[in-house]
């Protein structure tokens, strides 16, 4: 019976994925736990499903030119460290304490996604010769890892989102740089999930099933990808991120039923009101010269 949900998880997953470049971990992760499976679980299966995903993901960027082996080298080290420690982590607590844990990164995800899009502004432009400061790169992608496999998704959010507000290199090389080496992180949280899981605990069915239901999604989700406003998706996506994960959130925190239920209802409308604002000011943007450039353009980043 778990098939269905992950199929369906995997589907959404990309679909949003497809349409926003960005989602796919974070969502999967927080529709898989929302039916009960163990955390653990929930991050080996997205993990395993994202390792083909992730090197196709990476040898089309690295084709098309738009990676740095320098940022990838600098991400990767110390995100695969940090990916194979949260999944060594996250194997080893129990569902009662892993369940709180992990749904208090998908909800800071949630927000950080949500933010990333409500708060986007115009940027300089940019060159592929800059490069990112190397004393940022390496806390960077090891806080990114440790994120990614603890949270069962989180590296675009949280690397490429920062370097595409903090840095001076182009976009599409800092895209395809992060793409690149998030295949480095897959393989590196996979192994720690093997290891500390072990084969009997990971479903091959699961993993199947997310992985089958992306695949299903891809040509839809590719003919999505720029026609759909990413400001309002982007809302959307973060309020659903949000919705999944802020009860058991506050549960694991042991806030009474009539607190939660009241900073519940005041997410709820934190979401709406933003979403109205991402609205007008999308119908703002329809209404600007042609040429006009009111923000930073939708592309793709890795999920």
């Amino acid at each position: 019976m778990e098939l269905l949900p992950a199929g369906i998880a995997g589907f959404l997953a990309q679909m949003i994925d497809g349409a926003l470049g960005m989602g796919y971990g974070v969502t999967s992760a927080s529709l898989l736990l929302a039916t009960g499976m163990a955390p653990a679980v929930v991050a080996a299966t997205v993990k395993f499903a994202q390792l083909g995903t992730t090197l196709a993901s990476g040898a089309s960027h690295w084709q098309a030119r738009n990676v740095d082996g320098r940022i990838v080298a600098r991400l990767a080290l110390p995100g695969g460290l940090g990916a194979l420690a949260g999944a060594t982590v996250l194997s080893s607590l129990s569902l009662q304490a892993a369940a709180p844990v992990m749904s208090a990164l998908l909800l800071i995800l949630g927000i950080l996604v949500m933010v990333r899009f409500v708060t986007r502004r115009s940027r300089p432009v940019t060159t592929d010769g800059a490069s990112p400061r190397r004393g940022l790169l390496v806390p960077l992608g090891l806080v990114g890892g440790l994120v990614d496999s603890t949270g069962g998704g989180g590296w675009g959010p949280v690397v490429t989102s920062t370097l595409l507000t903090s840095s001076r290199t182009a976009p599409r090389t800092v895209i395809g740089s992060v793409a690149t080496a998030e295949f480095v992180v897959t393989v590196c949280a996979s192994i720690g999930f093997l290891l500390g899981l072990g084969l009997d605990r990971v479903s091959l069915g699961l993993t199947l099933a997310l992985m089958i239901g992306g695949v299903l999604a891809a040509p839809l989700a590719a003919r999505l990808a720029g026609r759909l406003p990413a400001g309002i998706l982007g809302v959307l996506v973060g309020s659903l991120i949000i919705t999944l994960n802020l009860g058991p959130t506050l549960s694991g925190l042991a806030v009474p039923a009539p607190a939660r239920l009241a900073v519940q209802s005041g997410a709820a409308l934190a979401c709406l009101l933003l979403l109205a604002a991402a609205l007008r000011r999308h119908r703002a943007s329809r209404a600007l010269p042609a040429g006009a450039d009111e923000a930073v353009p939708s592309l793709p980043v890795p999920s």
